[in-house]
């Protein structure tokens, strides 16, 4: 899934966020990678491009433009905004993104959000941990050079001027976030919902805290092992991983919130609810940690909500039997319980060795066929039995079902796109209408008809953009303009709703495919030829 990640910069040489796209740098110390020779080592693969430039260097055209406002002169200022959007690792094989295509997001999206500011769109293949992910880079001078639209984050004037300066604000963020979102759908991407929160929210001080303390960890364990010397701990916990893992321990026994407290207390860690709120004071701190910052799992409501749950499974529970002596129990815990290896593959399509033969395949891949087919048999008829199907004439019946629900789901997917779409339409048209209220406000001040046409020519560009969102009023029927905060949180009800569409459509598009390959296998088994009809079907 695409994530976004936000990074303000005080370094007045604009210079080294250029220097870090197109060299390689360390990822903990963040300081260039030199050869042999002490020279800069240059990435691997890369693409980049630069907006509002004018055909200068990124560099000198921010250093410009500050001299020309005044502005990011002082030490204090915050000179640049580094924004990154990630994509999953599984969209390059699985959804096709490339880098360039990447790269053409990156600057399309750059266009539409950062309208006005001078920016470096650079798109990475990999990720600096190995991880495989496509990642873009969209560094923008916060110095803003021409005025702007009205974006629906925007809630000062200034938001749009230019000489003013970018706010990454909260509601800058979801916005960002939002569109983010909105664009992994348009292309097919994984995605996950980022206005939510998430479970676990790690941020990048404890990533970083985490990858440097394993990092430490496997040089004193391969110390350790050269010498002889057993090992301790493989894996790295910073101390916020260590209260999570002891918080969701005492949730798992506890069936009410005061067994959850005296239990968090025997582990050292104090929990105190205020205003709705939880926090957790550890022995090492003076200043508690919020839940907030642990993660959605550790607030309130879901706290709360999973000791009714311990409470509601303790009740139905019957009363306990004689248990066995502390001995035979100790002895019976100890033995060790065979594991069952979870089965995360899905059914594959079995190979026709016949027609790849005729093509001209080797003994070896026959071979290699001949075990693909008995396993992927194996796992059709275990699922032909987990689905209860008792004849072949039922599975078509649930292939054409699981289709024509997978249709109607994304039809109404489209329909959901087409009613968004609309409503950003008439937002994009409502705010530039409400951004020139100043200029339709100075022309009824005006007090004769030459002081208003030489008004309107002054101000020629707000007033065409005042007469086309009339327009576009008159054309859908909009006798009444809706309220600015109403509409946003429509098109935020409409995005949820759209979200929850697609997923939807996702998990029944993927079911309709296991139908698929579970039936195409059970043709090849009882050598049936399916018909044209049929085949079509299977084919869309």
């Amino acid at each position: 899934m695409a994530i976004l990640k936000h990074i303000n910069s005080k370094n007045a040489n604009y210079g080294d966020a250029e220097k870090y796209l197109l060299f390689e740098h360390d990822e903990f110390t963040m300081k260039p990678t030199l050869d042999a020779d002490g020279h800069l080592i240059p990435r691997a693969d890369y693409r980049i491009s630069s907006l509002n430039c004018e055909g200068e260097d990124f560099a000198i055209a921010c250093m410009r433009a500050n001299l020309r406002y005044g502005k990011n002169q002082k030490r204090e200022d915050v000179k640049s905004h580094h924004y990154i959007i990630s994509f999953a690792p599984r969209d390059g094989p699985e959804n096709g993104l490339t880098v360039d295509r990447a790269q053409e997001l990156g600057e399309q999206f750059c266009k539409e959000h950062f309208p006005g500011h001078q920016a470096l769109v650079c798109t990475h293949p990999d990720g600096h941990n190995g991880s495989g992910n496509i990642h873009v880079h969209i560094v923008i001078n916060s110095l803003r050079i021409a005025e702007v639209p009205l974006l629906p984050h925007m809630d000062r004037p200034a938001d749009r001027r230019a000489g003013c300066k970018h706010r990454c604000t909260d509601a800058c963020m979801n916005y960002l976030k939002a569109e983010v979102m909105e664009m992994c759908h348009r292309e097919g991407l994984y995605q996950k919902d980022l206005l939510n929160g998430s479970k676990e929210r790690v941020n990048e001080r404890e990533y970083w805290a985490q990858k440097k303390g394993q990092l430490a960890l496997d040089s004193e364990n391969a110390a350790r092992a050269a010498t002889g010397q057993p090992v301790k701990q493989t894996k790295f916990e910073t101390d916020k991983a260590k209260l999570r893992r002891t918080i969701r321990e005492a949730l798992s026994h506890a069936a009410s919130f005061d067994e959850f407290s005296s239990l968090l207390l025997r582990e050292g860690v104090n929990v105190k609810e205020s205003r709705g709120r939880l926090s957790y004071l550890t022995p090492d701190r003076t200043k508690p940690i919020t839940a907030r910052k642990l993660g959605d799992d550790f607030e309130r409501a879901s706290v709360f909500a999973v000791l009714e749950q311990n409470a509601a499974r303790a009740a139905e529970q019957p009363a306990p039997i004689a248990e066995y002596p502390d001995t035979i129990k100790e002895r019976i815990q100890r033995e060790k319980s065979p594991k069952i290896a979870p089965n995360n593959d899905g059914v594959q399509r079995m190979v026709d060795i016949a027609a790849k033969k005729a093509e001209g395949k080797g003994r070896g891949y026959e071979k290699w066929a001949t075990m693909h087919n008995l396993k992927q048999m194996s796992a059709t008829l275990a699922a032909y039995q987990n689905y209860g199907f008792a004849s072949p004439d039922e599975l078509d019946a649930a292939l054409a079902a699981a289709h024509e629900e997978m249709q109607t789901s994304l039809a109404g997917l489209k329909e959901l796109e087409s009613t968004l779409a609309g409503k950003k339409e008439l937002q994009r048209s409502l705010l530039s209408y409400i951004g020139t209220k100043p200029a339709r406000d100075g022309l009824k001040a005006q007090k004769s008809d030459k002081a208003r046409r030489a008004y309107r020519e002054q101000h020629e560009s707000d007033f065409i953009i005042a007469e086309a969102a009339t327009r576009y009023f008159k054309e859908h029927g909009i006798s009444k303009l809706p309220k600015r905060k109403e509409l946003q949180e429509e098109i935020q009800r409409l995005t949820a709703e759209k979200n929850a569409g697609y997923n939807d459509y996702r998990a029944k598009r993927e079911r309709f495919r296991e139908l698929q390959t579970v039936k195409s296998n059970i043709d090849q088994i009882l050598h049936r030829e399916p018909s044209r009809q049929r085949k079509h079907e299977q084919e869309r």
